[in-house]
This record gives C-alpha cells, sequence and structure tokens, in this order.
C-alpha cells in the first residue's frame, strides 16, 4: 500500500502535526514501506498457534531470597574519603 503525499498530509492534521511540504515525500515513502513491513507479517503461517491474551498466565522463574552482606565492606568503604568503624563519616548537615 503506497501513500501518496496528501495522505500523510491528511494523517499529519489528524495527528496535529505539523509537516512542511519537503518533509511530506520522505514520511510518505517511510510510511509505504511501514505498511509493506505489515503486509507481509500476513504471510505468515499461525495455523496452529493459540492467541496471546496475557502473559501472566505464565510464572517467571523466582531464586530464594538469601540475605547476606555481600562480603565487601572493605573494598566498598575503600572508596569513601573518611571511615570511621566500619561506617562512612560524613559532614554533619543538621544543626
Amino acid at each position: 500500500m503506497a501513500l501518496d503525499k496528501a495522505t500523510v498530509a491528511h494523517i499529519a492534521t489528524l495527528a496535529r502535526i505539523r509537516l512542511s511540504e519537503g518533509e511530506l515525500e520522505p514520511l510518505a515513502n517511510e510510511l509505504s514501506h511501514i505498511l509493506l513491513w505489515v503486509e507481509q507479517l500476513n504471510e505468515v503461517d499461525t495455523d496452529g498457534v493459540e492467541p496471546l491474551a496475557s502473559v501472566a498466565a505464565t510464572g517467571l522463574p523466582m531464586r530464594d531470597d538469601i540475605v547476606a552482606d555481600g562480603g565487601c565492606r572493605g573494598s566498598i568503604l575503600g572508596n569513601a574519603p573518611k571511615t570511621a568503624r566500619g561506617f562512612f563519616v560524613v559532614p554533619k548537615v543538621v544543626e
């Protein structure tokens, strides 16, 4: 299905998109290629494929939630400019 400049201008008006005259021809060409690609989807054999109503019917695999400290406190605190007793030291901001 090929779109002409008048059709693209009408679509742009309906979508409330302002297009210049120079933008209409490239956009018509691009939209025509998109519609051709959609038409190619009609050629796909979908016999025996059930329609998908929702992806929620299948559950995602879950892992056990295990609480751990990460085991890398030293390397994390090594990035801090100042630390004390295993914590970050920051300037007082509330008086």
